[in-house]
Order: structure tokens, then C-alpha cells, then sequence
């Protein structure tokens, strides 16, 4: 039975769901969510996800939402990019939260208010205070691939893919590559692993489509 992933291209959360599904060679397909005209917040959405948020992901009988979870059924399912032990599983967790809290966190609501709000919305305290934040979780994570290929382990796994969600998105939001050497190595990494896509390759929904 196919995947379905509810999702648009603009949402980095969805991506990490999107590449987890792609890189685990899951059998799936996006069901673009028109979030920028309101479909999140509609009823039939919110029968599907109370939260109002994408991804969603639909397998038969099992829906969920949030995209660490996701990841983490994905991985579980297909037995891949999970890590080789119990220690290396938690591990792994450890660097799915400290994306969901501290990294994406504040990469994506920094994004939107950059790139996606009204110029007149864009409030320059939220701004300075969310990049501050930004740039000492990047500083975590640019440390911890210190002298190593992957976070976690000899081979890429959702741990990787979460961290990574904001960071391949065109937009400026105040990340600087060149800034970070071991995250940007990293980065290439990833992105000459097989079947790696950007996010606006794969998944429907792109800022040039509402232009």
C-alpha cells in the first residue's frame, strides 16, 4: 500500500518526512496541503491532524503527524537509517529532539517571518532574537559532526535528515554555509547520497507558484 505524505514544498518539517520516505526507498506519494491559502486551518484538515499542521502521514489503518514521529516510523517500518543498536537508536533520538526544539525550531518560524510574511509583519526583535537562537543551536550542530561523516554512527539516518530539514531551502533566513565547514561538508554529503532530491523537486508546492 502506498504512503501518502500530506505536504507542500515550502514546509522544511514536511521535507525531513518526504526525504526520510525517499532515502528509505518507502513506497509513497505527496498530497499537496494548499497551506497558503488556508487549507490547514480548515475543518476536513483538522479531522485529519487537530494540530492544523503538515506533514501528515497516511499508511492504511495508521495516520500520523509531527514530523520526528514520522521519521522515526518510517525508519522502524522499512529497517533502514536507524542506527545499529539500542545506544545508537537513542542516540538518534537525542538529535531528532534537539532539531525539532532547538534547530528547526527556530530555523522555520525564522524563515517564514524572513521570507513569507508580509514586509509590514516582519518584526526586526522577533528577527534578531530567533537568529541569535538559530546560530547557537548551528553551533551545536556544526560541533557535532566534528570529525565525523554522520551524527550518529557510520552511515547517514533520520538523524541527519532532521537536522538538515531548513538547511537545503534556497530562501535566506540568516544561515550562511560557509559559516558552518563541518555542517557544510555535511550537506554535500547528503545530497550525493542516492535519491536525494531538494524540497521544491519533492514535493508540489513552490514560492514560484504563487508568484
Amino acid at each position: 500500500m502506498t504512503i501518502k505524505l500530506h505536504c507542500f514544498g515550502e514546509s522544511g518539517n514536511a521535507y525531513k518526512a518526504a526525504l526520510t520516505l525517499e532515502l528509505a526507498d518507502a513506497e509513497w506519494e505527496p498530497v499537496f496541503v494548499d497551506f497558503f491559502n488556508g487549507e490547514t486551518r480548515t475543518p476536513e484538515f483538522r479531522a485529519l491532524n487537530v494540530m492544523g499542521e503538515v506533514p501528515v502521514m497516511v499508511d492504511g489503518d495508521v495516520t500520523l503527524s509531527q514530523s520526528g514521529v514520522i521519521q522515526d516510523y518510517v525508519s522502524s517500518k522499512t529497517g533502514k537509517l536507524g542506527g545499529t543498536s539500542a545506544n545508537e537508536r537513542r542516540e538518534i533520538l537525542r538529535w531528532v529532539f534537539f532539531d525539532n526544539h532547538k534547530n528547526s525550531g527556530m530555523a522555520g518560524p525564522l524563515r517564514f517571518n524572513m521570507n513569507f510574511l508580509p514586509e509590514a509583519k516582519r518584526n526586526p526583535d522577533v528577527i534578531g532574537f530567533m537568529s541569535m537562537r538559530l546560530a547557537s543551536a548551528l553551533k551545536v550542530l556544526d560541533m557535532g559532526l566534528e570529525g565525523r561523516d554522520w551524527l550518529v554512527g557510520e552511515n547517514v539516518t533520520i538523524a541527519d535528515l532532521a537536522n538538515c530539514g531548513y538547511l537545503f531551502y534556497p530562501e535566506h533566513f540568516t544561515f550562511n554555509r560557509t559559516d558552518y565547514p563541518n555542517i557544510d561538508a555535511w550537506l554535500d554529503r547528503i545530497a550525493a547520497l542516492p535519491g536525494w532530491k531538494p524540497p521544491y523537486d519533492l514535493m508540489p508546492g513552490s514560492p514560484a507558484d504563487r508568484a
